[in-house]
């Protein structure tokens, strides 16, 4: 039996937002990759957001749009891109508002509850992801 979504819960606090941001950060300088990194808690709103140095203006937005994606959708960005990517049916997200078909959006789920979520933008869309995924490793280890 399904279990359904996963619940949104408390807002991720700034002290949390704090520790993702780190550890997405800490990936990113370690590979040389100048990226957007963008927060937003359960309810929508900006958290924290850093553009690193040398990264494309672009990027901002794609960051903001992958973290929105996640979020309202509660599942990574990429479920998107592969449906797009598949074609067929897929191919009707394009027409959709608000959603930022491309790998590197996450969830930040905490003891089974969405508190909030992260995009990153600026390498490839795997690389984004590996950031964004490293950042929640620090909040959740």
């Amino acid at each position: 039996m399904s279990q359904g979504p996963v619940p949104y819960g408390t807002p991720i606090t700034l002290d949390q937002a704090k520790k993702v941001m780190a550890g997405a950060e800490a990936e990113a300088k370690a590979n040389g990759w100048s990226v957007v990194i963008y927060i937003v808690d359960s309810t929508d709103h900006l958290v924290l957001v850093q553009r690193l140095d040398n990264t494309q203006y672009g990027s901002i937005i794609v960051a903001e749009g992958k973290a929105r994606t996640a979020l309202n959708f509660r599942r990574p960005s990429k479920a998107f891109q592969d449906l797009i990517g598949g074609a067929g049916p897929g191919s009707g997200f394009l027409s959709f508002h608000h959603i930022t078909a491309v790998q590197g959006g996450l969830p930040i789920i905490v003891d089974g509850k969405i508190i909030g979520a992260i995009g990153v933008s600026g390498v490839t869309s795997a690389q984004d992801e590996q950031i964004a995924t490293a950042g929640i490793t620090a909040l959740t280890g």
